[in-house]
């Protein structure tokens, strides 16, 4: 898998909807994902399952990221 770059987040001030902002950087590094892991033989529903299972205890522990 390559770097990613990501351009700065969108803010509520710029009037940006920020969840489309998130999800339109975020999409092509999860699908990059995905395709991999289907490529080695893994269901896509199992891998899309443990992303958000992934994230959401990223989100329970995020003072961790900070």
């Amino acid at each position: 898998m390559g770097s990613f770059n990501f351009k700065g987040p969108a803010t509520d001030e710029d009037g940006s909807d920020v969840l489309a902002e998130c999800e339109r950087q975020m999409r092509p590094v999860v699908h990059e994902i995905v395709q991999s892991a289907v490529t080695a033989g893994w269901s896509p529903d199992d891998v899309l399952l443990t992303l958000v299972e992934i994230s959401w205890d990223m989100y329970e522990s995020r003072r961790e990221l900070s």
